[in-house]
């Protein structure tokens, strides 16, 4: 008797598999994080910089027109503490359209760069003034922002480190000059190179 060969066994349907936008959203996603992890910073807000220019200017023109140096200090720090505001509002702005966090990733790697030689200035601010060397601080102030936004620039953009580079020559100057030079070049750092160079970035900005 010819046998009949028995029929294959029937094959469990196969999972379905995953739809291709979903890889594909998953690759992106790891980019996304690998590039925010090892890439540069380059979130840098021109229109914020250029806004913290205008605070420097006016702030510079208060400054100069106070009698006592009680009163010029109070002028540079509420000029300091407002232009730190209009910085951290812009760069959360830029962080967030760029899709990157503030103090994660290459984000909190550039904030960070930039706190130590701040923290310097506003430690040494009371001391020098505290000993008679106001006139010191407009050159302090100017050299160590200029020396934090090089140490940024390394992780972001090269104009960032242009202007640390440009802020540092200010605070030199500062400090080789005659005292009564010292809002003039404030004014010549905190305003006009913020507003240059915030103008250069917010061009360069898609």
């Amino acid at each position: 008797m010819e046998r009949i060969p028995a029929s294959p066994p029937a094959e469990s349907p196969a999972e379905p598999a995953p739809a291709l936008h979903r890889h594909a959203a998953d690759d992106l996603a790891f980019i996304r994080r690998t590039m925010q992890r090892a890439g540069s910073f380059t979130a840098v807000p021109g229109r914020g910089g250029m806004l913290m220019g205008v605070v420097g200017l006016i702030g510079a023109a208060v400054a100069s027109q106070q009698d006592d140096g009680g009163g010029w200090l109070a002028a540079w720090l509420a000029t300091a503490g407002l232009a730190l505001l209009v910085g951290l509002i812009a760069f959360r702005m830029s962080t967030r359209a760029a899709g990157v966090g503030l103090l994660v990733g290459s984000g909190g790697r550039f904030f960070a760069a930039l706190v130590p030689a701040m923290v310097v200035g506003a430690l040494l601010t009371p001391v020098l003034y505290r000993n008679g060397l106001r006139s010191a601080l407009p050159g302090a102030w100017l050299l160590l922002y200029g020396a934090a936004l090089v140490t940024g620039g390394l992780l972001s953009l090269r104009l960032v480190a242009v202007m640390g580079g440009l802020f540092m020559l200010l605070g030199l100057g500062a400090l080789m000059t005659s005292p009564d030079w010292g809002d003039a070049w404030m004014a010549a750092g905190f305003g006009g190179l913020h507003l240059a160079f915030g103008a250069a970035i917010a061009r360069s900005s898609p």
